[in-house]
């Protein structure tokens, strides 16, 4: 099988989130591709596909005014995965909601985002076993569920 040379490096990788948590637009465009599409997993108010780099900014917009600003996405892994035009991230996910500090959410999650160009053209993020469930909660209208004690 002949190798794919990458079109990105995983520091270009940790540059595109780093202008996406700096908030400055003109940073963001330069590793966000104003067409791109984003999708979001589980069965929550936020879950779906996102189109074009508007919509998905304002996702991450409504993530930070449900969370408080308190949504952290943290690498975990030590390294971003690139093959190709694809790159692979492992994070730990955490936050509180809005008027709810006792509603959080600690999850880890893989996000695989399609480069093309040095830009962010399509991204998904996946999350594994209890996770989905904790992140559809957390995302939900209900209150905080507190699994019983023992």
């Amino acid at each position: 099988m002949p190798k794919t040379k990458a079109s990105v490096t995983p520091e270009h990788v940790l540059k595109a989130y780093g202008a996406l948590a700096s908030g400055d637009i003109e940073q963001v465009k330069q590793y966000w591709d104003q067409d791109m599409v984003w999708q979001v997993p589980g069965h929550n108010r936020l879950s779906g596909w996102y189109q074009g780099l508007d919509e998905f900014l304002a996702f991450m917009g409504e993530v930070g005014k449900m969370s408080d600003g308190s949504f952290v996405m943290e690498p975990i892994a030590g390294q971003v995965v690139v093959t190709g035009d694809y790159s692979a991230d492992l994070t730990r996910n955490r936050g509180h909601r809005d008027g709810a500090p006792d509603k959080t959410m600690d999850i880890e999650v893989v996000h695989v985002l399609r480069w093309k160009g040095g830009k962010v053209i399509a991204g998904k993020g996946a999350i594994f076993g209890d996770g989905t469930t904790e992140y559809d909660q957390f995302w939900s209208r209900s209150p905080a569920v507190t699994p019983p004690t023992h």
